[in-house]
């Protein structure tokens, strides 16, 4: 057997002054954290010349906007909405397909894109996706990925009955050069 070149260490034995020189180490180390701590957390906004990080706000609430649709002695219904940041900017606007509340019959839907600027009080319309005087129906309806996708019911001329659509569409609407853009075509079926 070859004997080690370096004599046995002293240290190698525990003995209870190592013990006690540990337990010194240790407490002096926890005293020492409690009085280094960092600094304090604040909740105050970024001063002049530093680029503060988008406020997120609320979607634009449909019940508080005035949508261009006339129902006369009748209410506007909400039927569906759905928000999403639609133009990139990191605030969310809000999508409302809306109709006249009439007693018989399906009145036809409106899709209006709503926003809100920070110093208003109600959101407005900023654009008018399906027009209620084109005689549709909204049947499905998203907003996803930045568009606005919904498939409808229609009619093939004025002589169908509202009563019996026979044309169901898909559209997609994208936010482009600073207008809506309806990037999906027609692609019409008969019902």
């Amino acid at each position: 057997m070859q004997q080690s070149a370096v004599p046995e260490l002293a240290h190698t034995t525990t003995r209870p002054i190592h013990w006690v020189a540990t337990a010194t180490a240790l407490a002096g180390v926890v005293a020492l954290s409690s009085v280094l701590q960092p600094g304090s957390a604040t909740a105050a906004q970024p001063g002049p010349g530093t680029k503060a990080a988008k406020v997120a706000t609320a979607p634009p609430d449909p019940a508080k906007a005035d949508f261009p649709l006339d129902c006369g002695p009748t209410k506007l219904l909400v039927q569906k909405k759905a928000s999403g940041d639609l133009d990139g900017d990191g605030q969310p606007e809000t999508v409302a397909v809306v109709r006249c509340d009439a007693s018989m019959g399906t009145p036809p839907d409106g899709v209006y894109v709503l926003t809100r600027a920070a110093d208003a009080k109600k959101p407005r319309v900023v654009a008018t996706l399906v027009d209620p005087k084109d005689r549709l129906t909204v049947t499905d309806f998203a907003v996803r990925d930045g568009a606005v996708t919904a498939t409808f019911l229609g009619y093939s001329s004025s002589d169908v009955p509202s009563c019996c659509p026979d044309v169901k569409d898909r559209a997609k609407w994208q936010w482009k050069g600073g207008a809506f853009v309806r990037s999906t075509p027609s692609a019409a079926q008969s019902v």
